[in-house]
C-alpha cells in the first residue's frame, strides 16, 4: 500500500481563509443585538446566521480540499458532500439556539463551542468520505489532536465574540473564528494519509477542482453579502455618535449632549407575546416576573403573559426600575406586595392577584427584601 504525496494550491488555501473570515463576520453580525428584537425576528436572524456560518465552515473546508493536489485523478461524491454541508449548518444552528434562547453563561458558551468543534470535525470527516478514486487514512493521534484543537479553538472564538456584543468583539471573534476553522482543517489534514483505489470507472468530474473552488468562493461571498444586507447593526451609530456626527453648530451639539446626559434613566417597557404580536407593559404595573425555561412569565393586574426575555436579561434591563430579586427565578415589584411572611431562614411575599398569590424569598435575598419592604 503506497501512500500518496500531496501538496496544496496556495491560492485556494488563501481563498478558503477569506471564506471563513467572511462567514464568521456575517454570522456574528446577524446575531448582534437580538435580545432587543421580537421572538420572530430572533428566529429569522438565527436561521440566517446558521446558514451563513455553517455554510461558510463547509465552504472553507471544501475549497481547501479542492486545493488538495494529489498525483492521481480524484473527485467528490455529490451526495456525501451535500450531507457534510447540512451537518455544518445543523450544528451551528444548535449552538446559536443555545446562545440566543438560553441564559448565556460560561457553561452555555462552553457547550456551544464543543458542539461546533465536534460538528466541524464531523463535517470534515464526512466530506472526506466522499473522496472518489482515493481513500483517506487516519491515525488515532491525528484524530485526537483534531478533536482537541477544534473544541478548544471554537470555544475561544465564541467566548471572545460573545464576551461583549460590541463591534470590537465581533471583529476579534471573526478573526478567531476564521483562524480556528482554518487551523482545524489543516491540523486534521496533517494527520491524514491518502492511498489510491483501483476502479473500473475513471470518469472524473465535468469541471476541474479549481473551477469548482472558484464557484464555491463566489457563491459564499454573494450569499454572505446578501444576508448582511438584512442587518445593519454593525454600522448603526449609537445615540452619542449620532449627536456628534449631526451637522449642527457647536452650541447645539453641546445642548444635545447636555440633554442626553440629563435625560432621566427609566426602566424600559416589558414586552410580551400575544396573538402573534409583541405588546408592552409598563413596569410599574407588573407585580412579578418568573423564570420559565429560557423565557419568563410576567404577572400583572391584567393577568399572566409570556415574555421573550430570560430572567437574567429582565434583571439587567430593569435594574433602573422598581424590581427586586427575591430568588434566582423571581423578580418582584415591592409596591404590589400585600403581605410578608418570615419563615425559618427564608420568607414568602404574598400578592392579591388572581394569577399569582405568593413568591418565595431565598435566604441570601431575605435581608434585601425586608429592607425594601421596611420590615
Amino acid at each position: 500500500m503506497d501512500l500518496l504525496d500531496y501538496t496544496h494550491n496556495q491560492w485556494l488555501v488563501v481563498a478558503s481563509l477569506l471564506v471563513a473570515l467572511m462567514a464568521g463576520f456575517t454570522g456574528l453580525s446577524l446575531t448582534k443585538g437580538l435580545s432587543e428584537r421580537s421572538l420572530a425576528h430572533r428566529k429569522i436572524s438565527v436561521t440566517l446566521a446558521a446558514i451563513s456560518l455553517g455554510g461558510g465552515i463547509w465552504s472553507m473546508h471544501f475549497v481547501a480540499m479542492l486545493g488538495l493536489q494529489l498525483p492521481i485523478l480524484f473527485y467528490y461524491d455529490a451526495a456525501v458532500t451535500l450531507a457534510s454541508a447540512l451537518v455544518a449548518i445543523l450544528v451551528v444552528g444548535v449552538a446559536l439556539l443555545i446562545l440566543h434562547f438560553r441564559e448565556r453563561t460560561r457553561s452555555s458558551l462552553l457547550l456551544a463551542g464543543v458542539i461546533v468543534g465536534l460538528g466541524v470535525l464531523a463535517m470534515h470527516y464526512i466530506g472526506m468520505a466522499g473522496l472518489e478514486l482515493c481513500r483517506a487514512l487516519y491515525t488515532p493521534t491525528g484524530i485526537f489532536l483534531a478533536v482537541v484543537s477544534s473544541c478548544v479553538l471554537s470555544t475561544i472564538a465564541f467566548a471572545i465574540a460573545y464576551g461583549q456584543r460590541t463591534n470590537r468583539n465581533i471583529i476579534l471573534g471573526t478573526v478567531c473564528f476564521g483562524i480556528a476553522v482554518f487551523a482545524v482543517h489543516f491540523i486534521a489534514i496533517a494527520g491524514t494519509d491518502f492511498i489510491a483505489i483501483e476502479t473500473l470507472n475513471e470518469v472524473g468530474p465535468i469541471i476541474s477542482n479549481e473551477t469548482m473552488a472558484l464557484g464555491v468562493v463566489l457563491s459564499s461571498f454573494v450569499l454572505c453579502g446578501a444576508f448582511l444586507l438584512t442587518s445593519v447593526t454593525f454600522l448603526a451609530p449609537s445615540l452619542k455618535e449620532q449627536v456628534s456626527q449631526s451637522p449642527t453648530t457647536e452650541s447645539s451639539q453641546e445642548h444635545a449632549e447636555l440633554q442626553l446626559q440629563s435625560t432621566p434613566s427609566r426602566a424600559p417597557q416589558i414586552p410580551y407575546e400575544q396573538d402573534g404580536r409583541t405588546l408592552f407593559l409598563d413596569p410599574e404595573g407588573v407585580a412579578v416576573i418568573r423564570a420559565e425555561g429560557h423565557y419568563t412569565q410576567i404577572y400583572s393586574t391584567s393577568g399572566k403573559h409570556f415574555c421573550p426575555w430570560s430572567i437574567t436579561e429582565a434583571e439587567k434591563r430593569l435594574k433602573t426600575g422598581p424590581f427586586l430579586k427575591t430568588h434566582r427565578s423571581y423578580l418582584i415589584n415591592p409596591a404590589h406586595v400585600s403581605s410578608f411572611e418570615r419563615l425559618k431562614d427564608n420568607g414568602v411575599c404574598h400578592f392579591d392577584l388572581p394569577s399569582v398569590s405568593k413568591v418565595p424569598v431565598s435566604r441570601t435575598r431575605l435581608k434585601a427584601v425586608r429592607e425594601a419592604l421596611g420590615v
